[in-house]
This record gives C-alpha cells, structure tokens and sequence, in this order.
C-alpha cells in the first residue's frame, strides 16, 4: 500500500471527531488513521467470523470493504452471526447484501462493495483487486489454499481464522515472512471433518477470533506489519484457555512460499462442494449465464418459485435451490453431491 502524503492530506472535523479514541491511541495516532481511511480490506466469506470483521472494520474507518459471500441467510445463522437480524431472513437477502446494507448505516462515509460469487480461480484477481489485507472468514480448506495462493503471488497480507464448538485459531500470513498456509497446512485434513451442524458452535468463540483477526488487520493497515508479532493462537473459551505459539518463516519445502507453483490459482471449475453445515451442495458447472426469468416460468408449475434481484429461489419438497445468474445452484436437502447433481440436471438441465 502506497504511502500517502500527510502534509497535504488531512481528516476532515468530522471524521476526526468520529474515530478520537482510535487517534488518541498511540499505536495508531492521526497517521495511522489516515491510513486506515486510505485502506481497502476484502472479506472473503460474511458469516459468524466475515460479519463481525465487516462491522469492526467499518466501524474502525477502513475505507473500502469489499465483501464476498455466496450464500444466503439462514434462520440458524442469527445464533452467531454478529451482523444481521430477521428482518434480513424476512427479505430473503444474501450475506453480502445485507451485510453490505447494515455496514453503509453504521459508517456510511466509507466504499462497501459487495460480491454475491464463490470465490474462484476465475474471479479472485477481479473480486480482490485492490485489496491491501485479506481476512479469512470462510468454512473450507479449499478457498483458504486459493487465498493462500493469491496472497503470496502478489504479497498481500492475509489473516487465516476458523472457530468451531468452543474453539478457535487465528495466524497472520505475511508474505516473505512468515509460514503460510501451505506450510503448515500442506494437505487439507482428512475427511470426515466436524463442522458446526455436527459439532456445534458457541457464538462468542467466532467474536473472539474475528477480533484478533481484525487486530492483526488493522496492525498491517496502519503500517505497523513489520513489528507484527508472528504467533498462532489457539484459544478455548469454555476452557478458559488462550495458548500462543511461535510461527515459523517460510519453509524451504512450501509449493507457494519456496517453489511459486500455486496450483489452486491454476485449477479449472470447481465440482460440486458440500457446504458446512448446510446440508446443501453447491454446484457450479455451467460454461455461460441463465436467463433466471424464463427459468422460474418454466419452474412455476413445478414448485415454489420466488424470483430476486439476486437470485431465483426454487422449493419442491424436499430440495430447495438458489440459482444465480451465473449458473451456479446451491441445491439444499442434501449434503450428497452426487443427489444435488441429479436434481441440478432434473430441474436446470445441461
């Protein structure tokens, strides 16, 4: 992120009134505020960690949030998803669009941009441009190894965080710096994995994992990344414990960080993925874009068909399908990707 000129550029009263307790901390001060109302930070994923990191760093006056999510809300989600409320579920809204809404009353003096997509191979470099730090809100390895990829190709710093029953972790990744995922993480771990529908989730945990994320964020916005200290922390709130260790540099062995062969920013199309905790399978095969008007006229007589400005929403018991402009369909009532691809082609077709 460039450095800007702080004997021409000035906070005007207003912003100065809004954020005195950040400037009057001296870890932070006009500059860094400065810097923090010239940042931009992407969101990849605004459930129970994204929608606190969106709300804390609107609030800290980070000045372009863009937020990527590509699911809608659920009733569940209320229990640990800091941003929203029923009457988001009562619009029938995506994550990123409520979330979008919320933050632009809360500061609405700062650049939200919402992104309604799975994050892909295809779409990360236009989805992400632009961004100075990354923060990782999302449920599955294999968006974490793209955004992995992507940060060390192009030297962004990225937060990693993931919280599930009554714990949580959180590291920086600094490319140049520190390990990344990929050097701890060389392969996904091995299925099956818990998730929060099987496992659970106290709600607090993702707050306080999404906070350190979001210190770390802020740390890199205002300049202070290099004297980031590099720890993982692993914290268990029902425990009442907080461990941190020492994370390692760059592994002489990493694919990314020691070789640049980031296979995930290579790969093609996705096949179907399993959401988490979802019972729902996405899937996202289809080369061009769907005409969702003449869908939903051909699926009315088949089920209950309610067409959004950002989606079409189909129900004939006992599937429920959300299809996007773009082709991609989260079919729900079933976590088999093998059943949410014969409904796909029953309903949707090749």
């Amino acid at each position: 992120m460039a450095a800007p000129c702080y004997d021409t550029i000035r906070m005007d009263p207003g912003q100065r009134e809004r954020y005195l307790r950040q400037i009057v901390l001296p870890v932070i001060g006009e500059q860094g505020q400065q810097k923090l109302l010239e940042s931009a930070a992407a969101i990849i994923g605004c459930g129970a960690l994204g929608s606190f990191q969106a709300a804390a760093l609107a609030r800290a006056g980070v000045g372009r949030l863009i937020l990527v999510d590509r699911d809608y809300l659920e009733l569940s989600n209320l229990q640990r998803q800091w941003l929203y409320d029923e009457s988001d579920l009562e619009e029938d809204l995506p994550k990123a669009i409520a979330a979008a809404r919320h933050l632009a009353r809360i500061n609405s003096a700062i650049e939200i941009r919402p992104v309604v997509a799975d994050l892909n191979s295809a779409n990360i470099a236009d989805t992400l441009a632009g961004a100075d730090v990354i923060l990782d809100g999302t449920d599955n390895f294999e968006t974490r190894y793209l955004i992995n990829d992507y940060c060390i190709r192009n030297g962004i710093p990225w937060v990693y965080g993931a919280a599930l029953a009554t714990y949580g972790i959180t590291m920086p990744v600094l490319p140049g710096r520190s390990a990344c995922l990929k050097c701890l993480y060389p392969e996904p771990p091995a299925p099956p994995q818990p998730t929060c529908e099987t496992a659970g989730i106290l709600n607090v945990v993702t707050a306080a994992v999404a906070s350190i994320q979001v210190a770390d964020a802020l740390k890199i916005l205002t300049g202070a990344g290099p004297s980031l200290r590099l720890r993982i922390t692993m914290l268990d709130l029902w425990e009442g414990r907080i461990r941190e260790v020492e994370q390692p540099g760059p592994q002489p062995d990493c694919p990314a960080c020691a070789r640049r062969v980031f296979a995930h920013l290579e790969a093609g199309p996705r096949g179907p993925v399993t959401l988490c905790g979802r019972n729902a399978v996405q899937i996202h095969e289809r080369a061009g874009p769907l005409d969702l008007e003449e869908l939903a006229r051909r699926l009315a007589p088949l089920g209950e068909v309610k067409l959004t400005p950002f989606a079409l929403r189909f129900r004939t018991t006992p599937y429920e399908l959300t299809i996007f402009g773009d082709g991609r369909v989260i079919v729900k009532g079933t976590g088999d990707p093998g059943v949410a691809r014969s409904v796909y082609a029953r309903y949707i077709g090749n």
